[in-house]
């Protein structure tokens, strides 16, 4: 598959993906912004699928917690030799008609057998064979998703959760046409899966993306694309569900980089948040052909949170957690933007940044 350029980020690259840990940070009141309307496409199903956005959130959705509140940490309950079967329930289309792409919510009834923590993933091991570099016939292997829904799911009932997939194609520049032979394998079957189709997975897996045990501490959420998914499982726990003894008491700011407005994800919802809890949800967008940076080039993500940075430093050095999620693209600009901002307020960046990763507030899982 081809190297794609990320919307709402500065075309750059970096080798090889970087996981680091890190905590949660805090973040101020978003500009207004006016959610995209569009027509949705949903296959549905015969089972009952809650909303893909709640934009009713002033009372909190009663949740299974007794048992799932002691799952712990799951890791790889299920792998290659041994994986589980999960059953579609719905897929849909959530972008706009002229989102740069196509990116689809996937609801998966799992029976609750397979539990997980939030900022957790599943492995997807799509049908069919390959023939490997030795010329043997050999099975697919195992692509890694972000879970985007609570260990409750979308149902609220545990015995579901979703996945937020884009669908990878190939763009043949000389026949001027997408050439199918190159399109993603997995992306391609889980967008095109209809309800009742069979999900081979294995996992969970991920300790990187995992909240802070504090529920007091503040936490800010970078993505690009579909690295939202992760946070779209933290603001539900947040403000969502209703789980008894867990109570969150920080600020969540989400900083999100995308093409245009059609292109935002979970966009309702989002908005329904920040109007519900104005002093504890902020969203920031970096919509690159629809906004301009200070410099009156294009909004990449990295230009937005510059504008806050005052605010970040603080809440980074007052405990907050900062999470990055999404192509590596993203983040040669942001650690970049990061280190000239520190400069200028006489700080150590490198110094700094070691310090964020030892105390654990850094998170990053890129890829």
């Amino acid at each position: 598959m081809a190297a794609q350029v990320l919307a709402g980020v500065a075309p750059t690259s970096l080798g090889s993906a970087q996981r680091l840990h890190g905590p949660r940070v805090a973040a101020r009141r978003a500009p207004a912004y006016r959610p995209r309307q569009f027509p949705r496409m949903q296959i549905s199903a015969t089972a009952t699928v809650g909303k893909i956005n709640i934009t009713d959130v002033s009372s909190k959705q009663k949740v299974p917690a007794e048992e799932l509140e002691k799952i712990g940490l799951p890791m790889n309950t299920f792998n290659i030799k041994k994986p589980f079967k999960a059953k579609v329930i719905s897929v849909e289309r959530i972008v706009g008609p002229k989102a740069t792409g196509e990116t689809c919510h996937i609801v998966l009834e799992t029976g609750g057998e397979i539990p997980f923590a939030e900022g957790q993933s599943y492995g997807v091991i799509p049908p069919g064979t390959k023939i490997n570099s030795k010329g043997k016939e050999v099975p697919h292997g195992t692509r890694l998703y972000s879970i985007a829904s609570t260990r409750y799911g979308d149902n609220f009932d545990g015995k579901t959760a979703s996945l937020c997939v884009r669908r990878a194609t190939y763009w043949d520049e000389e026949k001027g046409a997408e050439d199918p032979a190159k399109k993603g394998i997995c992306s391609n079957f889980l967008c095109d899966a209809k309800p009742g189709t069979e999900v081979t997975m294995t996992g969970p897996t991920g300790k990187i993306l995992l909240l802070p045990e504090d529920q007091k501490t503040p936490v800010i959420m970078v993505a690009t694309g579909t690295g939202i998914a992760p946070y779209r499982a933290f603001w539900r726990r947040f403000f969502i569900e209703d789980v008894p003894g867990y109570n969150f008491e920080g600020l969540a700011w989400l900083f999100m980089g995308a093409a245009n407005s059609d292109a935002t994800l979970y966009d309702e919802e989002i908005q329904a948040l920040a109007k519900a809890h104005p002093d504890q949800f902020r969203v920031d967008y970096a919509l690159s052909r629809e906004q301009k940076n200070s410099k009156g080039g294009k909004m990449y993500i990295q230009d937005k949170i510059e504008e806050y940075a005052d605010e970040v430093f603080d809440l980074l050095s007052s405990g907050a957690h900062i999470y990055f999620c999404g192509l590596k693209g993203m983040l040669p600009g942001i650690l970049e933007m990061l280190e000239r901002v520190a400069g200028t307020k006489g700080i150590d960046w490198p110094e700094f940044q070691q310090k964020l990763k030892h105390a654990g507030q850094l998170h990053i899982e890129v890829y």
